[in-house]
């Protein structure tokens, strides 16, 4: 096959399980599970809503720790507001971004505004994790913070197709604020009926497909809410659409770290060693800690 001119075929479908996070909030999770326990260089991707929540329904996350990967924190609707040990409190709210480098290690915690919390409200969050390779995962903690449209751009998916909120990587003649450790691509992709975007991609990055709403397709496999795509690599650009009524599709891309991974809950790191020093530096509040 000729890779420098193919579209990339679906490699599976996979249907996303339920779980509870947190303070118990439901999320929706594509990866990891058994039969998908990475796409590398992303390690997982939970879906928070969208749905309407009670006054005093609002849940959030107790003080916990990271290591050795980055979190991508997309609010799409609501708010929340975000602490960590590093001295850092800021409130995420409607369209805005934190990629948080986890690195070294931090403790942090994510909980509803007290608006949120007292009134109720619309939430619609995403988070993402990505892997770091063995030579960062001592970095020291750093955050990023982006807003769309002041910072993050969204750019037309064709004629009439839709509109692409490009958060990391370049496509489609804009490129995403946040500074990346290795090269990765994140989009929220909003088509409307009818719609078609296609993205570029070298051939040796894995890329994969998330139906946030709606129903989506590539060119050869229909994608339900809730699905995921993992494309072959079997060529430099990949497509969705939304065939029927609009969708909207978390698109992701990046370049494989291909180094072993061993994770426990909140430490992603190389070998089990490192997953014992880092449990043992948490332990030690090498990491920080957070009084709330």
């Amino acid at each position: 096959m000729d890779t420098t001119t193919a579209v990339r075929t679906t490699a599976r479908v996979f249907r996303p399980f339920h779980t509870f996070e947190g303070e118990g909030f439901p999320v929706r999770r594509p990866f990891p599970q058994p039969e998908l326990p990475l796409v590398d260089p992303f390690l997982m991707v939970d879906q928070v809503g969208p749905h309407v929540l009670g006054p005093g329904e609002a849940k959030g996350t107790p003080p916990h720790p990271h290591r050795g990967f980055e979190t991508v924190q997309y609010v799409i609707d609501g708010a929340v507001e975000d602490i960590d040990s590093d001295g850092r409190r800021r409130v995420v709210n409607r369209g805005e971004v934190q990629w948080l480098t986890a690195g070294s290690g931090l403790v942090n915690l994510t909980r509803p505004t007290p608006e949120l919390l007292a009134e109720g409200g619309p939430q619609h969050v995403l988070q993402i994790w990505v892997n770091l390779p063995a030579r960062l995962k001592a970095t020291p903690p750093r955050v990023q913070y982006g807003s769309v449209p002041r910072d993050i751009p969204t750019v037309a998916a064709g004629d009439g197709a839709g509109e692409l909120t490009v958060i990391a990587g370049s496509t489609h003649g804009v490129s995403g604020p946040f500074e990346t450790h290795t090269p990765v691509l994140v989009v929220h992709a909003r088509l409307a009926a009818g719609g078609r975007a296609e993205f570029a991609v070298p051939a040796g990055h894995n890329a994969l497909l998330y139906v946030l709403s709606g129903t989506a397709a590539t060119p050869d496999a229909e994608l339900p809410d809730g699905h995921l795509a993992l494309l072959a690599r079997d060529g430099d650009r990949f497509a969705v659409s939304a065939p029927g009524g609009p969708a909207e599709v978390l698109v992701l891309a990046g370049d494989p770290i291909g180094e072993p991974v061993a994770r426990t809950g909140p430490f992603v790191m190389n070998d089990a060693a490192g997953i014992r020093r880092a449990q043992l530096d948490y332990q030690r509040g090498l990491m920080g800690r957070i009084d709330v």
